[in-house]
């Protein structure tokens, strides 16, 4: 199992495995390939995006997981040890490649990547009814953090609230 940032012979690959994350998320949802593409491109991989995408492969171009990390600084914790981190945005591997290393070997990736980045903390949601997910984070180590939620705002609430704010 080969972990690293994806490269660029691996895009079409990623695009699928892009497309089964979408698909776990949204009821078995269909997407159209060319979407999923051009979000890669335009917006994942652009240039200024926050996201670092790592892929795990079995060869050169064939991607069975991936983990989209950026870089936080806290707002509350001040002492150099506890400023940064990082924050696991999505750690998903293909159905079929499960149990095969593929998660652990990312996740070890992730977290030797974190303290070269002077990250003490490596941070993530998860899916509730996600039970095998969490299972394998607890098995890492990883402990829940029972004080936080996690909440949404979609519209028409979204633009109510917007609404709100005084004309630009």
């Amino acid at each position: 199992m080969h972990v690293d940032l994806v490269s660029e012979a691996q895009h079409d690959s990623l695009v699928e495995l892009l497309s089964e994350l979408h698909a776990f998320y949204n009821e078995g949802a269909h997407v159209p390939r060319e979407l999923v593409r051009e979000h890669l491109l335009g917006n994942l991989l652009a240039p200024g995006s926050p996201h670092q995408l790592v892929v795990a492969s079995t060869d050169e171009r064939t991607v069975v997981g991936l983990a989209a990390i950026t870089w936080v600084y806290s707002l509350v914790d001040f002492a150099p040890e506890q400023r940064k981190h990082c924050q696991l945005k999505e750690l998903y591997v293909k159905s079929d490649h499960r149990s095969a290393g593929a998660g652990r070997a990312l996740m070890a990736w992730v977290a030797a990547r974190a303290i070269a980045n002077g990250c003490h903390r490596i941070d993530w949601p998860v899916k509730a009814t996600n039970a095998r997910g969490i299972a394998f984070y607890e098995g890492l180590g990883a402990f829940r953090v029972v004080e936080r939620l996690s909440y949404r705002l979609l519209e028409p609430a979204l633009g109510e609230l917007a609404s709100l704010t005084a004309p630009a």
